[in-house]
């Protein structure tokens, strides 16, 4: 079977602003960027890069250029080449245990890089449901950009139920959080501007920001929170656009934003005139105590849009999400997203109005299996693991586990090999940070689990074992402290 291979235009916009001042020649700067993409699992193991010319019109660079990269990553470990096959991702002295062939996940591989749940009953129940009210929509056109009034109303409802007054036209219905994102960095910001996020923070907020062709500029989290003081700073210094933050039961890390730091948070967007964006698709999976009202309940100056979904709560088939923001916020979003899509499925609205409206009450039992799963995992990190370190998050899916070393990609690369799959801490943060995390999701059942962390305690030792497998090479950029 063929190599997978990753595409011109998904290189290109994968890498986006690979070039830096000051930072080297263009040939290695390239290399440190290829070189991340492997390591953090964004280019896959076994797959085909394009060819030289093709990466060359694409990014606007000679061929030499592209060619002294790849024989680098040749040189390094990084990439193999086969005859009639092109340059192949790699990693150096890690070899992949599976045949030659297989797929990318077969049917045998432990799956910790997703932290998500199955579907419950209650789904089953809510698309039951929503079959019998689909015939009263089925005359009218079917596009909804803003989202069906019975669903609009139900995520009020649930706002109003978590402390913060909503109306129905203060919702517009997505396709998830990510794509809710994207549509306010459509309607917010242009190509340049500066996002503040919280650090690090979940991967395909980063994506969204680069693809937008902003920058994120990260605020690094406290080991118990946010620190005020360094976001104020960092927005007074680089004038962003809007700053994206995780309050509640932030992923990766699991830390749930205290009261008195809503408060000044809000206060903090009302005083500079900025725009933050909160992701709230975890609030519902407290696993300790609830966690306090929306960001936006204590938003006084309009500065506050939350960001939810029903894929973390209910299940991430279902692909339905919501932003809410202010009447005039959610006008000007409508005429931004027909440029994207036309609106969100009516039956995956119609069943995600009747989970939000019933099916809560189904998620006690759903906490309480992620309470004892959270309890197996951190059990086995501790026996696996002594060196490691975590912290029992309050909430979330998932724990951020610290390794004594910095070799969390390399460690994702063998565990791909041993038939696990992890998501390394560079994922989550900008420039290679985070190369001593990762997250291990907790949502599996126990015996997916302890199957899959003495697996990874496998792959643990075969990447301590060839950490220093890529001898003599010297990184010209900021990657020397990561890798």
């Amino acid at each position: 079977m063929d190599a997978r291979t990753i595409g011109t235009t998904s290189l290109v916009r994968q890498l986006g602003d690979w070039r830096s001042a000051g930072r080297g020649a263009g040939y290695r700067q390239l290399a440190d960027a290829l070189r991340l993409m492997i390591l953090d699992g964004r280019a896959p193991l076994g797959a085909r890069l394009p060819g030289e010319r093709e990466l060359a019109a694409g990014l606007g660079v000679s061929r030499t250029t592209i060619t002294t990269a790849y024989a680098a990553l040749r040189d390094e470990g990084y990439l193999a080449s086969r005859q009639g096959s092109g340059s192949i991702t790699r990693t150096p002295g890690v070899q992949s245990a599976r045949p030659q062939g297989e797929g990318a996940l077969g049917p045998d591989v432990i799956d910790l890089a997703v932290a998500a749940v199955p579907a419950g009953d209650s789904v089953h129940r809510a698309y039951r449901r929503a079959l019998e009210m689909l015939p009263a929509h089925l005359g009218a056109h079917g596009y909804e950009p803003v989202g069906l009034g019975v669903l609009r109303e139900a995520i009020a409802g649930h706002y109003a139920r978590r402390g913060c007054p909503t109306r129905p036209e203060q919702i517009m219905v997505t396709h998830g959080a990510v794509h809710g994102f994207a549509l306010l960095l459509k309607l917010l910001t242009g190509p340049g501007d500066r996002v503040v996020i919280d650090h690090p923070t979940y991967p395909h907020t980063i994506d969204a920001i680069q693809q937008a062709a902003c920058r994120p500029v990260p605020v690094g989290l406290q080991e118990d929170g946010w620190d005020v003081e360094a976001l104020e700073a960092a927005i007074r210094q680089t004038a962003p656009r809007l700053a994206f933050l995780i309050a509640d039961f932030h992923n990766p890390t699991g830390l749930c934003m205290d009261e008195a730091t809503r408060r000044r948070v809000a206060e903090l967007a009302a005083r500079t005139r900025t725009t933050i964006v909160v992701d709230e698709t975890l609030a519902e999976l407290w696993l300790d105590a609830p966690a306090p009202p929306s960001l936006a309940a204590y938003d006084q100056a309009g500065r506050v849009i939350a960001l939810g979904s029903t894929g973390k709560t209910f299940w991430g088939g279902l692909r339905v999400g919501w932003i809410r923001a202010d009447a005039e916020v959610i006008e000007a979003l409508t005429r931004v997203r027909p440029t994207i899509d036309l609106g969100t499925p009516v039956l995956e609205q119609l069943a995600s109005a009747v989970l939000l409206s019933d099916g809560e009450g189904d998620i006690e039992a759903r906490r309480a299996r992620l309470r004892d799963q959270r309890r197996t995992l951190e059990g086995l990190v501790v026996h696996r693991f002594p060196d490691w370190r975590v912290n029992r998050p309050a909430g979330g899916l998932s724990l951020w586990a610290e390794l004594p070393e910095a070799i969390s990609a390399r460690l994702a690369a063998a565990a791909d090999a041993h038939g696990v799959r992890i998501a390394a801490g560079p994922r989550f943060g900008v420039d290679g940070a985070f190369a001593r995390f990762v997250r291990l999701p907790f949502a599996l059942p126990e015996a997916e689990l302890e199957k899959g962390m003495m697996r990874l305690a496998q792959a643990w030792q075969a990447a301590r074992s060839t950490r220093s497998g890529a001898a003599g090479w010297r990184p010209a950029s900021a990657l020397e402290e990561v890798y």
